[in-house]
């Protein structure tokens, strides 16, 4: 009823809020499906507060255009890296004599040329630069994130992607 009533509205974009809020997740995504039916095809659709890599892709697939999420800045805070195979937590010993890069396979970006085990020093040091780096990083691996989404669904290879983007990164870390 809700998404009916936002849909009549006629307005220039809709909003999708109050998932994510303890919901399993695959009842989350059987709700986006339900009101991207009931919304505009034509207008933009926004998923509130919704932000883990899997569930963004999950998102797009469903219809969804754009998101918003503390979570890449959050994480940052606590010593965690968004990767291309997987969240890192800096925090963890075995990064302490580690001189590679977060993730290798990103493009060039402020956190690139510093290693893991300097950012885990940061960290367990509670320097505040550890937070703004690992910030940066975590926001240039969305955006890269959603660069290759975009890329794979002009190439209609979306699904095909997707389905290995999510397997590769539920993958253990080094």
């Amino acid at each position: 009823e809700s998404a009916k009533f936002i849909a009549d509205q006629g307005r220039e974009g809709n909003a999708i809020g109050g998932l994510a809020v303890g919901e399993p997740t695959e009842k989350m995504y059987e709700m986006i499906e339900v009101v991207n039916d009931i919304l505009p095809k034509d207008r933009p659709r926004y998923l509130m507060g919704v932000g883990t890599p899997a569930n963004l892709l999950e998102g797009i697939e469903r219809g969804v255009d754009m998101f918003d999420c503390v979570m890449p800045t959050r994480l940052a805070r606590h010593g965690c890296a968004f990767t291309n195979f997987g969240t890192i937590n800096l925090k963890n010993s075995k990064y302490k004599q580690d001189n590679r890069p977060i993730d290798e396979t990103m493009a060039e970006n402020y956190t690139t040329q510093f290693s893991r085990a300097y950012l885990r020093h940061l960290v367990v040091a509670n320097e505040m630069l550890a937070c703004t780096l690992l910030s940066i990083h975590n926001i240039c691996y969305f955006q890269e994130l959603m660069a290759k989404a975009r890329n794979h669904i002009e190439q209609g290879d979306f699904e095909e992607w997707k389905a290995a983007e999510i397997y590769r990164m539920s993958q253990p870390q080094d």
